[in-house]
């Protein structure tokens, strides 16, 4: 496999600043170093007990933000492959995303594992996501469950009790990949101040703790420390639901209006995090070169599954995917350690 090095950061506070938004200033945002982490590692996980999987893939996102994106692509299982949408991309492109996108919707677990131990093996970066009802299954779920969140929350109830059992369930795929050496991009709740999934019904309060009840449940219970927990709001970024530096290692936001996102850049970059931000879904991507007009490059994009991959022009996919800009899964250093 061919490897690309990509040029790392020179300070270890890596800074680049964004095109202002229409209402305020240019906004400078950066990516501090983490020197306390041990080793090689210059960047720090929320979580102190990280694995070098995670370690490894974090750092390497770190260095890179700002220089180029990450391509990523979300896979659907229904359309006679799994890789329906890889396939298209590899035949349009001549490449493949550097990252996959996996949900364990529907209760996929095994199938999720799976298929994300192999896109590892093949040099890649996972990420995964989880359309889920209160106890478990799949999307119709996700948005019509209204649980009450003062029971939900409140350990020893019957609601409680569902919840944590549906996790069990996740916990346990993630710890066959934690097992296998694989990574993790985990992004739950996502979406979730729009409000239309029942992780966000409750509001911004009840959503910061039901994030820190997982994130507690997922580290320091089941011990899952190949995760990197991904933040991922609706299009708006709306205040009061930010969990915590703690409790997270990159923030995003998606839409699907089809342009570079710089409303949503703005109001993430002036969080003051300190962290990478990811486009964390789309539909149409325009050219890198509109990215850099705006001034600024995500961490990553990912582009949502069937009539959005193919609904990109063919020739703008060409152009996106042999950016010198745009890391391909060809172009990924070797993560596996």
């Amino acid at each position: 496999m061919k490897r690309r090095s990509v040029a790392a950061v020179l300070a270890v506070i890596m800074a680049l600043t964004c095109a202002s938004c229409d209402s305020g200033p240019a906004v400078t945002y950066a990516v501090t170093s983490a020197a306390e982490n041990a080793g090689e590692y210059r960047y720090r996980l929320s979580n102190p007990d990280a694995g070098d999987e995670a370690l490894r893939t974090y750092n390497y996102i770190c260095e890179s933000f700002g220089s180029v994106m990450l391509s990523c692509q979300q896979e659907s299982t229904w359309m006679g492959s799994p890789d329906y949408e890889m396939d298209y991309i590899l035949e349009t492109t001549g490449k493949l995303p550097a990252i996959r996108g996996l949900d364990f919707m529907n209760n996929d677990f095994d199938g999720v594992v799976e298929r994300a131990k192999e896109w590892h093996e093949k040099g890649g970066i996972v990420t995964i996501c989880w359309h889920t009802g209160v106890e478990s299954s799949g999307y119709e779920e996700s948005k019509k469950d209204a649980p009450d969140f003062g029971r939900l929350l409140t350990e020893g109830t019957d609601e409680y009790e569902t919840l944590i059992a549906s996790w069990d369930k996740a916990a346990a795929a993630l710890a066959e990949l934690r097992d296998a050496g694989v990574a993790v991009l985990w992004r739950p709740f996502h979406e979730f101040d729009g409000k239309w999934f029942w992780w966000g019904k409750g509001g911004s309060e009840n959503f910061v703790k039901l994030w820190r009840m997982m994130y507690n449940y997922f580290t320091a219970e089941k011990g899952l420390n190949n995760l990197i927990w991904v933040l991922g709001y609706a299009d708006d970024v709306r205040d009061g639901w930010y969990p915590g530096d703690e409790y997270c290692d990159v923030i995003g936001s998606d839409t699907y209006n089809n342009s570079t996102h710089k409303k949503a850049w703005n109001r993430l970059a002036t969080m003051g995090t300190g962290k990478p931000l990811a486009f964390h879904e789309c539909g149409r991507l325009p050219n890198p070169e509109a990215f850099e007009r705006d001034g600024f490059l995500w961490s990553w994009f990912m582009i949502w599954h069937t009539d959005h991959i193919t609904g990109n022009n063919k020739d703008d996919l060409k152009v996106i995917y042999n950016s010198d800009k745009v890391i391909t899964l060809d172009e990924l250093p070797d993560l596996a350690g």
